[in-house]
Order: C-alpha cells, then structure tokens, then sequence
C-alpha cells in the first residue's frame, strides 16, 4: 500500500508500510506526542482537534498483511513497539470535500474511542493524523461474531452462551450511550470474538455520533437489515436524507443482534437490503421468531425492536432483564458443550444449558412467573401519539 509524503527540507519521501519487523514506516522528521493517557485523563478538547496525548510515534508503527476492510479505510495487523495491534488506515479522500469530511470523521472517531473504556470495547491504542490518518487498535484474534455463527449453522448456541453474549454486547453498547455517544452500526461484523470465544467485544466507531448532534444527522449508516427504521422511514430512501433519531436506533439493532443469537439465521432472509430496509419501516415486519423461543428472551427482542423508538428499553433496561432471565436457568451439564445447543443436531426443540424444557404444570408455572417478573423490569414510556404506527 503506497502513501507518500511531499518531500522537501530534507524530508524523506515514504513509500509504503512495512510488514512487522522491518524498519521504517513513517519520515524520522514527523515529530508527534507519545501517547500518555491516564486513566483520568479528562482534558478538554475541540471537537474539532484530536488531543495531542493520543497520538502515537509513527516511527514506532509497522504495518503487516491486510486482515479487513470497510467503505472507509483498511485493517491490518501490525505492530506498536511490541504491542501487536490492529491498525485502521482511513481513505483520505480525492476531492476537497472528501477529504474534510473523512477528516472530520476520524477526529470524531478518535476522541471516542479515547474517551470511553469497558471491558466489553475493543482497546484504542492510539493515532497517527500524519503523513495518513490511522488508528491503532488491540488485536484480538478471534473471529468476527458473524463469521463464528456462519461456522456452526445450522447449529444454535445454547441459551446460556446466547445470553452471555447478549449480555457483553449490552454492556459495551451502555457503556457508549453512558457517554452520549451513539454506535449506529451494531452488527455481527462489528463484533469480536476473545481468543477463547467466550466473549464479545465491540469495534468500529466509523459512524458513532455525539448524542448532541445527531438532532439532523444523515441516514447514511450501518446496513439496512440491523438498522432502526426511523432512520430511513421516508417517502423514499434517499442516501444521506435527513432523518432525526435517539440512541434507541442502537436498541433496535441490538434486537436484531438477538434474534440472531437466538436462531442463527441471517434477518429478512431472502431479501436483499433495501427489501428488509422496506419491510421493516413501511410494512412493520420483523423476522420470525421460533415458536419454542423462551418468551422472556421474546419479551426482550420484541421490546427492543417496537416501531415506536421512546417504547424501545434502555440497555441498563436490558441488562437487567437478561440477568434476570439467567439467573433462573439451571446450571450447566457437564457432558453437554457449553457453546452450541444440542437441539440443532438431534430434535427440533429449544434446548437449555443441561437439556430440553420441562413441559410439566409446575414448569409452566414458573415460567409465566419469570415473564411476570422480567416485564416488570421494563415498563415503557407512554407517548401521547405515534403517527408511524398502525
């Protein structure tokens, strides 16, 4: 990949990155700030501007083989000092125009991803905004969640893994709205894996948005099949229409990511983008849910993905129900796996971690308890009119 740097003064022109372990990357002359954020770090800085204490050395940077790419930029694997990192080169655009709003779009991701730490948000290592815009993130070797769940369909997690998951992604994603930031691309691609594959970390900031600008932001974001349909719910779909929207988008999509945990099945099935962006704003649709589905998880999805935004729960909201809903699940078995559900491979019934549902009178006693007690967790608001709705 070749990235130049106009020479002169006795700068050096720089040709390409390097794979690990080869030396140079950037020119020696390009002075830039270590990075030195604390944990406190609260600086204030201009929206416009990226503070000076996250940008890293570029000479320190190298670059390796190419692991991902998006409409926006490229992903490779690469190395910070030892650190090994994933490194996100963002296009810079061909026209002026292009240029300041991808600018724009990297100062903006940068001073997210520097504010705000979970356990559950992929690490920001730092950035460079010379001679290219990069941004260096933790590698983490596991796959994407859409890649892990193309891998063992059409096979089903069980409901133990569904909710851990569910689970980690909820956290990640209050974590972001507890900061007035706003994700609007949740999606399994957009989802990590651990090492391990017990977890889920969420990446990409590319279309995060600052909750106090997002009153006439455009639609143009994340793909159509996760996205809420306030986004695009107008006489036509035109890219980049002016829609207005909350974080409940990111609520709403979220209700999608379960669905699929839930099924393992590709949402609006059959249909291309813009046939599900239609379906689900202009015909109310939503994809199926199975018939043996707990309906505490059912309560959680439908609440998640209701038209009307302000009915939608807040993730503090989810959490608390999934919770609420694990906590009653009998421990695991020993001899059964702990991440697929055996249901897929022998009968065609909801399994739980350590077997089938109990159909007895007493078990369906306790499950219209569980409901009661998890609808009781989240009672939405009233709206005095809803004009979307039928």
């Amino acid at each position: 990949m070749s990235c130049c740097e106009k020479s002169g003064d006795g700068k050096k022109e720089i040709e390409e990155f390097k794979r690990p372990g080869q030396k140079k990357v950037a020119d020696d002359s390009i002075q830039m700030g270590r990075r030195s954020v604390g944990k406190n770090d609260t600086a204030q800085v201009s929206p416009c501007e990226i503070d000076e204490k996250v940008l890293i050395d570029p000479r320190l940077l190298f670059v390796g083989s190419k692991i991902g790419e998006g409409a926006h930029g490229k992903v490779y694997e690469g190395k910070y000092g030892e650190k090994i990192v994933a490194i996100k080169v963002l296009n810079s655009g061909d026209t002026p125009e292009d240029k300041a709003t991808l600018k724009g779009r990297f100062i903006r991701e940068v001073n997210m991803m520097c504010r705000v730490k979970h356990e559950n948000l992929v690490k920001f290592i730092g950035a460079c905004k010379d001679p290219i815009m990069v941004i260096a993130t933790e590698l983490l070797p596991g796959t994407s969640l859409k890649n892990y769940l193309n891998s063992i369909r059409p096979r089903k997690l069980d409901l133990r893994t569904t909710i851990s998951f569910a689970l980690d992604i909820a956290r990640a994603m209050d974590c972001l709205h507890a900061n007035g930031i706003i994700h609007r691309d949740l999606k399994p691609d957009n989802l990590l894996l651990t090492a391990n594959q017990k977890n889920i970390k969420l990446i990409d900031f590319g279309l995060a948005r600052e909750e106090t600008v997002t009153e006439m932001m455009t639609a143009e974001t994340g793909t159509y099949r996760w996205m809420a349909p306030e986004l695009y719910s107008t006489v036509t779909l035109r890219r980049g229409e002016k829609k207005h929207y909350t974080n409940k988008v990111d609520v709403y999509s979220f209700g999608i990511v379960l669905w699929e945990l839930l099924t393992n099945r590709m949402p609006f099935e059959g249909m291309s983008n813009l046939q599900a962006a239609y379906a689900a704003a202009f015909k109310q649709e939503r994809p199926p849910l199975p018939e043996d589905a707990p309906p505490e998880l059912v309560f959680v999805v439908q609440s998640c993905w209701v038209e009307d935004p302000n009915s939608r729960p807040s993730f503090s909201q989810i959490i608390r129900m999934l919770n609420a809903f694990l906590f009653t699940l009998p421990p695991p078995s020993p001899e059964q796996s702990p991440e697929l559900s055996p249901e897929a491979e022998a009968v065609p019934t909801v399994a739980t971690s350590c077997g089938e549902h109990d159909t007895s009178p007493s078990s369906s006693s306790r499950k219209r308890h569980k409901l009661s007690f998890i609808r009781q967790l989240f009672v939405p608001k009233k709206t005095t009119s809803n004009k979307g709705r039928e």
